[in-house]
């Protein structure tokens, strides 16, 4: 079980640091709560080896780990890093293959990229049932077009993330804490549970402890009402990943303290 029981969830990414029973493990026991599969990198063979990974843990310590799934979608190298091709939908030829995948694995969540509006997410659920899965749809918001249609897009979704590192190819930097604070909000008042993801912890892929502005930087995601924080290459391929848990969870602990007690989060 969890050291420190915070109420909002850790999800950790899954990766060559983290692809071990014995640190997965660790992980847990440090805060983790949800296990996130990237579908962009890797094929089946090691995504159901991180599956097994994670069912172990669950044997081990006596507790559920909910799995993400997410898809690469129309994901392209641009000359500024990764972008997407906007001709193509968000749900590709290659994304069914993994849904398909996802529904025999039973894996919980399915993270649809580079959603562009509601549409996106029908068609993701409508393709997961066809397969015979059940699996939640998770929104990531990454486009100007999906922020545009966000209370039609949080309407249909199980889940939203707010995935800033896209957001910032698409909107000026400065206007980013205020896109995910406003994403926040709508997604509390719908009762839909939101992940605040990228960079929250970066510098801890290379350090064993975190830098300042990094710290504030979760602990405002916690204060504007996010029932998770994300970590990606803190723990898919950084050198401290137990730490960077560790550390998130002292953080997430402490935001929540000056919630006070009447806080509540919608768990994934």
């Amino acid at each position: 079980m969890k050291k420190s029981p915070s109420k909002a969830q850790i999800v950790v990414t899954l990766g060559p640091s983290s692809n071990d029973i014995g640190v997965f493990s660790q992980l847990v026991e440090q805060g983790a709560d949800v296990a996130r599969l990237n579908f962009s990198w890797g094929n089946h063979a090691e995504k159901s080896m991180q599956v097994q990974i994670v069912r172990e843990a669950e044997k081990r310590l006596g507790r559920h780990v909910p799995i993400i799934g997410d898809l690469p979608g129309p994901r392209v190298q641009g000359a500024h890093g990764h972008t997407y091709e906007r001709g193509l939908p968000a749900v590709t030829r290659e994304d069914e293959a993994h849904l398909r995948y996802m529904a025999e694995e039973g894996i919980d969540y399915v993270a649809v990229s580079f959603v562009g509006g509601a549409a996106d997410i029908t068609r993701c659920r409508d393709l997961v049932r066809s397969f015979g899965g059940t699996q939640k749809i998770m929104a990531k918001i990454e486009r100007k077009d999906a922020v545009d249609a966000i209370d039609e897009i949080i309407a249909v979704s199980d889940a939203v993330m707010v995935a800033r590192g896209d957001l910032g190819s698409e909107f000026p930097l400065e206007e980013i804490p205020f896109i995910q604070a406003r994403i926040i909000e709508k997604c509390r008042k719908a009762k839909k549970p939101v992940v605040t993801a990228t960079e929250m912890l970066l510098s801890m892929t290379e350090r064993e402890r975190p830098t300042r502005a990094e710290v504030t930087d979760v602990a405002n995601a916690i204060l504007q009402g996010s029932d998770a924080v994300m970590l990606s290459e803190e723990t898919a391929s950084g050198h401290y990943p137990a730490l960077a848990v560790g550390m998130m969870e002292k953080i997430v602990l402490e935001a929540e303290r000056h919630l006070g007690k009447g806080h509540t989060v919608s768990p994934l």
